[in-house]
């Protein structure tokens, strides 16, 4: 490891407007090291990795290439400088193959005008030989998954010389299998001497992997030291500026009456016979690997999917299948997971994205009514305690937990009976994710019924009054707060309950 940083941002500074995104932010990365960018959302981690990627100039401080003071004139020449990111979901063309991705506009040339196709796939397989994994150049770009397109992308940066690599949440969206495979691909790069820059939410997984961490609050540099001798509820601390006396507020409630029946419900390929109850006031999560059917499950209770079997009752009536305006009307909402494609208009404001669930108590004669529409996204706004600049601003620059909060104030805003929600913390903060366990708990203690599906066994076990596990499409089971534990979860979750 080399004495000084390969890449170094000194007393950087980035302001959008009113809103000061980075506030005298240094930060060095040396090779063959591991450093964690910890912070809740909006915290400035997003800015700092675009001024290192050259999206956005500093208003302030300076990037340092190798002591050097660099500026860049935008992404080429970060990336020319040995600077690389990928982001948690790649962007590959998907008609092309793998090595036409990995060299794309500068693919080697055979007598100087046709495409050596040949050298080009023996490259890419050295760069994968590199990384330790066994992909085929030849093979589209089209079904590969998000934790293959990652290894294209890493390759991809190899094929550049980059000497700093930075990973936006790159385990947001694997299995636990697939995030092995890729700190496998990451210990080859440090081994290779490259300096890597580690954004995660998952503390566990910063533990494993880094050597040193840096934390943001509000845009300002809070901490950087080296991780061994501390624990996360001391990163945790420093994240959220106070202490966090416990991730998974859960009351104690008494369920009532069953508010959702689900009986029998298959779908051909997908999941079959899946039966349970729904009551007032429960929290039931719905637990297994990625792939199991859950999310399936989900969408075909709200209508987005039409069953090929069985019955969705609310409150003992069927709910049409195929409907989701069914079962709005019976008072069910919503919240997907994929927040940016299902959940959001990411182009409109953040007041209609809060509305858009309740044009029909908003309007009068066909015409929305923008000063209750406004009403009602303030109003939210403060019980979620949302961060935002103005009302009217697109909700795309909203950062990621605080659109998570706006998808949730769409559907609170009908007072739903019923709350599926689908991944409710996935790539937010730990901030954040206390003041969403917050907000489920106290639904729940409403009367509210809630049915979460999660990935993050802690938050399973934190939160569920009742866990419902699945394998393969199947209900393997339903296990009681008191009997939900990791091992009865995960041996279920594996098919072996």
């Amino acid at each position: 490891m080399t004495e000084h940083p390969v890449t170094e941002l000194r007393e950087v500074t980035k302001a959008f407007g009113a809103v000061r995104a980075l506030a005298g932010v240094s930060l060095g990365l040396r090779a063959g090291e591991a450093h964690a960018l910890l912070g809740e959302n909006g915290a400035g981690k997003s800015t700092l990795i675009k001024v290192l990627a050259g999206v956005h100039r500093p208003d302030e401080g300076s990037v340092l290439i190798d002591g050097e003071p660099t500026r860049f004139g935008g992404p080429a020449d970060a990336r020319d400088a040995g600077i690389a990111v990928i982001y948690q979901e790649p962007t590959l063309f998907g008609d092309l193959s793998v090595a036409e991705n990995v060299f794309m506009g500068r693919q080697p040339l055979r007598s100087g005008r046709r495409i050596d196709t040949r050298a080009m796939h023996e490259a890419v397989r050295a760069l994968f030989k590199r990384l330790g994994v066994a992909l085929d150049p030849a093979r589209p770009a089209r079904g590969l998954s998000i934790a293959d397109q990652q290894v294209v992308e890493i390759a991809k940066a190899l094929s550049f010389d980059a000497r700093v690599v930075v990973m936006d949440e790159p385990t947001a969206a694997l299995s636990e299998v697939e995030v092995r495979r890729l700190f496998g691909v990451v210990r080859a790069l440090l081994d290779a001497e490259v300096a890597v820059l580690f954004v995660s939410h998952r503390l566990d997984e910063v533990f494993e992997l880094c050597t040193k961490a840096t934390v943001l609050r509000d845009g300002e540099h809070v901490w950087t030291g080296e991780l061994a001798g501390h624990t996360p509820e001391d990163l945790v601390r420093r994240m959220v500026g106070r202490e966090l006396s416990t991730l998974f507020p859960k009351q104690d409630t008494t369920p009532g009456e069953v508010a959702l029946k689900i009986d029998r419900l298959t779908r051909e390929g997908v999941f079959t016979d899946i039966s349970f109850d729904l009551r007032a006031g429960e929290i039931v999560a719905l637990a297994g690997l990625v792939g199991a059917g859950r999310s399936e499950v989900a969408r075909a209770i709200f209508g987005i999917d039409r069953p090929d079997a069985g019955t969705v009752r609310r409150n003992g009536e069927p709910l049409k299948p195929g409907s989701p305006t069914a079962a709005m009307a019976a008072g069910i909402g919503f919240v997907p997971e994929d927040r940016r494609q299902q959940g959001l208009v990411m182009d409109a404001s953040i007041e209609r994205n809060a509305a858009l669930a309740s044009l029909g108590t908003l309007s009068r004669g066909g015409l929305i009514r923008r000063r209750d529409e406004r009403q009602l996204a303030k109003d939210w706004a403060v019980k979620l305690r949302l961060k935002f600049s103005r009302l009217g601003d697109p909700v795309g620059v909203l950062s990621g937990g605080n659109q998570q909060k706006v998808v949730l104030a769409k559907w609170l805003a009908r007072k739903p009976a019923v709350l599926i929600v689908d991944e409710p913390t996935r790539g937010i903060d730990v901030g954040t994710k206390a003041e969403v366990h917050r907000l489920l708990s106290e639904l729940a203690a409403e009367g509210v019924a809630v049915l979460m599906i999660s990935s993050e066994l802690p938050e399973v076990l934190g939160m569920a009054d009742r866990v419902l596990v699945m394998h393969e499409g199947r209900l393997t089971a339903e296990l009681d707060r008191a009997a939900a534990t990791e091992e009865s979860v995960a041996l279920a979750a594996a098919g072996r309950a």
